[in-house]
């Protein structure tokens, strides 16, 4: 399962790139690129690189990698367990609370929904492949469905958007709320069944041919970045206007599904390559993908948050921090398994699981996980 250690590893790093953002400027910068974190022309590149390459793509890829995680815990608790379902519910009931403290110091939670979409996940974790592919779509195409009619209920002013996309401090419809909310539901779910999909088609953990991946990276990125970057250009061309708040994300959504595949297929080309370091440190942030999520936000409120003022920052600033915190996680998460089992998080939300003491540290004698 190495494949799906490693899709989990960058994914987590991917997901902090966004996440500073909203750690470290003003709520409206995270979706409208002219709000705040630009003084120099490196700042906008840096934003228009995560729009069209990050945002919403890496939450995609984990939202995968959580779908397969739930199916894969409960085929194995299957055959392990009389109460398969029951266990992997209170599985999920302790992310959930875990998620809902988290979500007291961060706007930006995904474990909350991750959480509530779980029972939904495994009830159809026998569903057939396709099936699945064609929910996970429709889910995720929804929300881009129902832009243009929530577009249509906001004033030429943007009076309604709030901190979506304004910076004046004025409040947000509660249709608009409402709109966020489906749509984060419906993108999360959506990839988790197609997440599910792929690991029941036998795809997600890199058993098929190179020439198979080579073609589903040369598709996905082939017909999603040109999607993506239509997205960016109507975004700039209407000068970032309130008129185009939320049908401008519309692209980048339908963009999400084909170049999040592609990224799987690059990182599963890459995985099936000869190990070298980087591989075992990327596979070792992905096997603490829990541990390290919850340290990026301790990191980004503590640094960005409080010690920088989000109205000063720039958006290099962030992404300087972004490389500085994935630098530590790659640095530290391999030493870590080679002397515990588990992270920190997954070890204590393993002993809820199971109501007992897991153990935690190896043994002397190298059950190590390959080394440095």
């Amino acid at each position: 399962m190495t494949n799906l250690d490693s899709i989990r590893g960058l994914a987590v790093l991917g997901i902090l790139v966004m996440n500073a953002v909203s750690f470290g400027l003003v709520p409206a910068a995270y979706f409208n690129l002219s709000a705040g974190g630009n003084r120099s022309w490196l700042d906008w590149i840096i934003g228009a690189a995560g729009e069209v390459l990050v945002d919403q793509k890496t939450m995609a890829l984990f939202s995968m990698l959580f779908g397969t995680g739930i199916v894969l815990f409960a085929d194995r608790a299957a055959a392990k367990s009389d109460h398969p379902v029951a266990l992997s519910l209170w599985r999920n009931f302790l992310l959930l609370l875990i998620g809902l403290a988290h979500s007291m110091v961060s706007e930006g939670d995904v474990l909350v929904i991750y959480a509530l979409c779980a029972p939904f996940l495994v009830l159809m974790r026998n569903v057939r492949p396709r099936r699945l592919l064609i929910a996970g779509a429709t889910l995720v195409l929804w929300s881009a469905a129902l832009a243009p009619i929530v577009q249509r209920s906001i004033p030429a002013d943007g009076l309604g958007l709030g901190d979506y996309w304004l910076t004046d401090g004025s409040p947000m419809s509660d249709l608009v709320g409402l709109f966020l909310i489906n749509d984060f539901f419906a993108r999360s779910s959506g990839m988790m069944l197609i997440g599910v999909a792929l690991y029941r088609l036998e795809i997600i953990q890199g058993t098929k041919p190179a020439e198979f991946y080579r073609r589903m990276a040369l598709c996905g990125l082939g017909i999603g970045l040109p999607i993506a970057l239509a997205g960016l250009a109507f975004q700039v061309a209407s000068d970032f206007s309130p008129a185009i708040a939320v049908i401008g994300e519309v692209p980048n959504t339908i963009a999400t599904i084909p170049i999040a595949l592609g990224y799987l297929a690059l990182i599963t080309l890459w995985n099936q390559r000869p190990v070298t370091r980087i591989h075992k440190r990327v596979r070792a942030v992905g096997r603490m993908a829990l541990t390290n999520y919850l340290a990026q936000t301790l990191l980004g409120i503590v640094i960005l948050g409080t010690l920088a003022d989000p109205a000063t920052n720039s958006r290099t600033t962030v992404i300087i921090f972004v490389l500085a915190v994935a630098g530590i996680q790659l640095a530290w998460s391999l030493p870590w398994l080679n002397r515990f089992r588990y992270g920190p998080a997954e070890w204590l939300w393993r002993c809820g699981t199971y109501r007992r003491r897991e153990p935690l540290r190896r043994r002397p004698a190298g059950e190590g996980v390959n080394g440095p």
